[in-house]
């Protein structure tokens, strides 16, 4: 018997005439218990998806197992459908680097909301300046921190929270010390912890709260 190439099945899925006719995969997921997938599906399924993977809310927002199914599923030549953006990024740049994922190993991605296709030349044009957007924004996060921790260092300290006894405090502090308050009674006065006093009060200046 000669088995046309065509005709290759495996898991249940047609692999024959490479990617002949894509398949369009579902992906929808909820963030809180008060929701469903049942929009999202409802969406997915009249679009064409022949497979809908949910994820429903979790614990943690790293744990998503019907995302991590649905990619493994996912085959050269398929298109990975959502309903809407953010039901697969938790942000820009996370959303941008699954995309990236799925477009080296030769998998197109849909959004019906925003109708954003990676399978067509607009749609890689729109994922092009939206990973552009997302470099731009990484880098003026940098170079706003870079700003910050040299503007510190011209007014004399390192970057971090501002001190919780300043020198002001300090001063009011040794006054009633001196007054014959002990060390506990003279932080509750000037609304420190005991501990942050003395580190201050050692140091012989302000000392920076944990």
């Amino acid at each position: 018997m000669i088995i046309g190439f065509s005709d290759i099945k495996i898991g249940g899925r047609d692999y024959g005439q490479k990617w002949a006719a894509m398949a369009l995969i579902g992906y929808a997921r909820v963030s809180t218990a008060e929701q469903d997938t049942a929009l999202q599906t409802d969406a997915l399924r009249t679009a064409g998806c022949e497979r809908i993977f949910e994820d429903t809310v979790s614990g943690s927002k790293a744990d998503r197992p019907g995302l991590a199914e649905a990619l493994a599923y996912l085959r050269e030549g398929d298109v990975l459908a959502v309903w809407r953006l953010d039901r697969l990024g938790r942000s820009l740049p996370h959303l941008i680097e699954t995309i990236a994922a799925l477009e080296a190993r030769g998998v197109g991605f849909r959004s019906l909301t925003e109708a954003i296709d990676t399978t067509t030349p607009g749609g890689r044009l729109i994922f092009h300046v939206f990973g552009a957007l997302g470099q731009f924004e990484r880098d003026l996060i940098r170079e706003r921190t870079k700003a910050g921790l040299a503007s510190a260092a011209a007014r004399g300290r390192k970057g971090g929270r501002k001190p919780v006894v300043t020198n002001d405090r300090l001063q009011r502090a040794r006054e009633l010390i001196d007054s014959g308050l002990n060390v506990r009674e003279a932080a509750g006065r000037i609304k420190v912890s005991k501990t942050a006093l003395y580190a201050a009060l050692k140091s012989g200046r302000s000392a920076s709260g944990a």
